[in-house]
């Protein structure tokens, strides 16, 4: 055999072995012998590089770092789907199909909570990948999607196909990741579905390769026939990896039949998934059922409601916050809740605890209030055993034993000791977090560590932190291209607005919308100390507590030289209006956010949408112009459908910002 021919037989028996352990989870040969092959096509490939070809297995390593992802339009815009939340909204769905057609019936598959791609193929091989984007303009990750081995590089179709699909990490890959991450001192991953995100955008593709990324295809363009659930055989037969669980139904009943059954077996699998996709299955009605101007109206996601688990709560500690509150935090047998491990939740204040009977060892739900928060629902008291404990509100701080306080109006309690070391250290974390300063690198436990060596015992130490370079290098778990990088994050934050710092502060009563209202009327934090009660009163939305919690703490000589510190070691005080000109689709609205986005943090979609002249409020009304839906939405979205509001989802809120 010539080494033209060797090297095609061993591509060959490589991509039959990636097929028959990445999609058909049945490997048939061992690991040993899967890595001798590879070994022997690489030698082949590098002494022979004429025989090269872009199918080899090869090609998967990963190939160089890029600077950045370049913007992919996509030739059919990847629209997203319209969701329905209960089954009898899901019926609702299928009256508007009956309405359009008369003869349907539907496809049903899971939907994979990761991240949409598009894959091409011309003429036979692995063309191109790209992320959804907003649908319309996505960003080019093909050298990334092409280091996951379930992705074939060569199809025996020579017409242009493009299929799409779910990235998405296995339970066991996900915690494999965040071990990795943990043991070398960095922040894990959430949830497989950011772990996934976080990979496929590396910009550095040998990343990529090791992170054991998969997908599952679920549709195909450039297929001749007019069935759904065939082009999904077709795609299996092509040698794509489809999810097993994809069904045929007749009607909306059996739909829900198998949404029932799903949702019992969803905990067994090896991926989380968030609802199920039903489209119908004749291809050839999609136009007459027809199109919003943002859904497909022949499909829908059905979304599971937020997860609700049972476990024990072994205890009930304190946490000190930065303004001084005492705030009672249970500690929980840990418990897989949507997607990660949850141990501990909150309980929020003693009238919480007490109204609703909880006892150290009970047995109690809990679930994650919109998908993020953990928290205690109720207490399943019939599986009392008398070994329960009453809640005890504690009366002295646990870090300084100084005495606690509940004011008559107020259900919290906090430690009023100014020195507390507890409150010192809450206050540094909240600073340098994602939602006030977002220091990159400078998480919870670094910051702890930080504090406890002495290098950060108050904000503008964490801005003199270069002056420690050296020493921080040799701290074991770290190193040069972790503290560069720290550095240069704490470098780059000193640019952030007046708002941020005023938030950072952890002035009393002072959250991140009030920082925004003060900075906005008093733009230089220089000003703040010769404010009056009046100046202060004066200011829309700023109450008497408040103002007089800002007076106290700009009395305070030693703040006053705090700031001053910190615009000398270059921090912005001012306040620079970052809106944009003119008028937007925002300008003067009032939107409510509910439920988890995909692609924005809460805080990140509330900052587009100030800028953009909105104001973002934590309740609906009447008054309400937008509310803005994401998974799991809470009793908000309820109520925006009883006011029959304007609800618009992410996609729509995509396009309207890019207006």
């Amino acid at each position: 055999m010539n080494v033209r021919d060797r090297i095609e037989k061993l591509k060959d028996l490589l991509n039959k072995y990636n097929y028959e352990y990445y999609v058909l989870d049945n490997p048939t040969v061992t690991d040993h012998e899967y890595d001798q092959t590879l070994k022997e096509l690489i030698k082949l490939e590098n002494d022979y590089p004429e025989y090269k070809t872009l199918d080899s297995p090869t090609q998967r390593v990963g190939g160089e770092v890029s600077e950045k992802f370049e913007k992919v339009r996509h030739d059919i815009p990847m629209l997203s789907l319209d969701n329905v939340f209960s089954f009898s909204e899901l019926k609702e769905f299928d009256k508007r199909v009956k309405k359009a057609v008369n003869e349907y019936t539907y496809t049903v598959d899971l939907k994979i909570d990761g991240l949409s791609v598009s894959i091409k193929y011309e003429d036979g091989f692995y063309k191109r990948a790209a992320t959804r984007g907003n649908g319309v303009l996505g960003e080019d990750i093909t050298e990334n999607v092409k280091t996951i081995k379930s992705v074939p590089l060569k199809i025996d179709d020579l017409s242009p196909v493009e299929v799409r699909g779910e990235i998405y990490l296995s339970k066991k890959s996900f915690e494999k990741i965040n071990a990795e991450k943990i043991a070398n001192n960095e922040e894990p991953f959430k949830n497989p579905r950011n772990a996934a995100a976080g990979s496929i955008r590396q910009l550095n593709p040998k990343i990529v390769a090791k992170r054991n990324l998969d997908v599952f295809v679920y549709y195909g363009y450039g297929f001749k026939t007019n069935n759904h659930y065939e082009t999904i055989k077709g795609l299996k037969a092509l040698g794509f990896k489809v999810n097993d669980y994809t069904v045929y139904c007749k009607n909306i009943d059996e739909v829900i039949e198998f949404i029932k059954k799903v949702t019992e077996l969803k905990s067994t699998l090896d991926y989380e998934i968030d609802g199920v996709v039903i489209k119908v299955n004749e291809v050839d009605l999609y136009e007459k059922i027809g199109y919003t101007s943002k859904f497909p109206k022949w499909a829908t996601a059905y979304k599971f409601p937020a997860e609700e688990v049972e476990t024990v709560l072994e205890a009930i500690d304190f946490q000190i916050g930065r303004t001084g509150v005492v705030k009672p935090v249970a500690k929980l047998k840990p418990v897989m809740i949507s997607g990660s491990l949850v141990s501990r939740a909150t309980l929020h204040n003693e009238d919480f605890i007490k109204t609703r009977d909880i006892h150290v060892n009970d047995s109690v739900v809990v679930r994650k209030a919109g998908e993020i928060i953990p928290e205690v629902l109720r207490v399943a008291k019939d599986k009392r055993t008398g070994k329960e404990v009453p809640f005890e509100m504690i009366k002295f701080c646990p870090i300084c034993n100084s005495e606690l306080v509940r004011n008559e109006d107020e259900a919290d309690y906090y430690c009023l000791n100014p020195n507390c070391e507890a409150k010192h250290l809450e206050g540094l974390i909240h600073f340098a977090s994602r939602e006030v300063y977002n220091i990159d690198g400078l998480g919870e436990a670094i910051m702890t560590e930080f504090y406890n060596d002495g290098y950060i015992r108050k904000i503008s130490d964490i801005f003199k932190l270069f002056e420690h370079k050296d020493e921080l290098i040799k701290k074991e778990g770290f190193g040069i291209k972790s503290i560069e990088n720290l550095l240069k994050s704490i470098e780059n934050s000193k640019s952030n607005n007046l708002d941020k710092l005023i938030f950072g502060l952890g002035i009393r009563h002072v959250g991140a919308k009030t920082a925004k209202i003060l900075a906005q009327t008093y733009r230089d934090l220089l000003e703040y100390p010769s404010l009056s009660f009046e100046d202060l009163s004066q200011i829309k939305d700023i109450g008497e507590a408040t103002s007089k919690s800002i007076i106290e703490y700009f009395s305070d000589e030693e703040k006053i030289n705090l700031i001053k510190e910190l615009r000398n070691l270059g921090v912005n005080t001012v306040f620079i209006d970052e809106r944009l000109s003119g008028e937007t689709v925002f300008t003067a609205k009032t939107v409510v956010l509910t439920g988890t986005l995909q692609n924005y943090s809460r805080n990140d979609a509330k900052s587009i949408i100030e800028k953009m002249g909105g104001n973002v409020s934590s309740s609906v009304s009447s008054k309400t112009d937008y509310v803005l839906v994401g998974d799991s939405p809470g009793s908000k979205y309820e109520k925006a459908i009883e006011l029959k509001l304007k609800i618009i989802t992410e996609d729509e809120f995509n396009e309207m910002i890019m207006k």
